[in-house]
């Protein structure tokens, strides 16, 4: 990957609606050359897909918690339980397994904090495989990208 591609993914990162002839012009290349490489790009998974970003307030999403989960095990059984039941909970918009001092590490949008008291109660609490569940709820968003790194 060579400073060109990192300049066609950084204004893709930006902008995945543009077109190839504007976006061949930001980077400084024709059209034809701009789309083999955004090929290529996408054919060695380095693009994975393309998304709408969605303004949560909008759409009634205005609360974002963070969820620290601890298991009752760490065998596989326990986990691959974990992990199954969290799939289908479309309130969790990621999930990550952690090394540390908790298990998972959940972030989670809803209404408001009712709507999550009534997710943790409801359903995040049903999946037998948590021995504890501890929520943050943040003050203020600082900061917040989907744009990654390039160097």
């Amino acid at each position: 990957m060579d400073h060109i591609d990192k300049r066609i993914l950084l204004e893709i990162q930006r902008n995945g609606r543009l077109q190839n002839v504007e976006l061949a012009q930001k980077v400084g290349l024709s059209p034809s050359p701009c789309l083999r490489r955004v090929k290529q790009l996408e054919d060695d998974g380095i693009i994975e897909k393309y998304v709408a970003l969605l303004n949560p307030q909008k759409i009634n999403l205005g609360l974002t918690v963070f969820a620290r989960i601890w298991l009752k095990g760490q065998d596989e059984k326990t986990v691959n339980a974990f992990v199954d039941a969290i799939q289908s909970m479309d309130e969790v918009v990621e999930c990550q397994l952690m090394a540390g001092d908790c298990d998972f590490f959940l972030r989670i949008m809803v209404a408001d904090l009712d709507a999550y008291r009534k997710f943790q109660i409801q359903r995040l609490n049903k999946i037998s495989s948590i021995q504890n569940v501890k929520t943050e709820i943040p003050l203020q968003k600082i900061k917040q990208t989907t744009e990654l790194p390039l160097g």
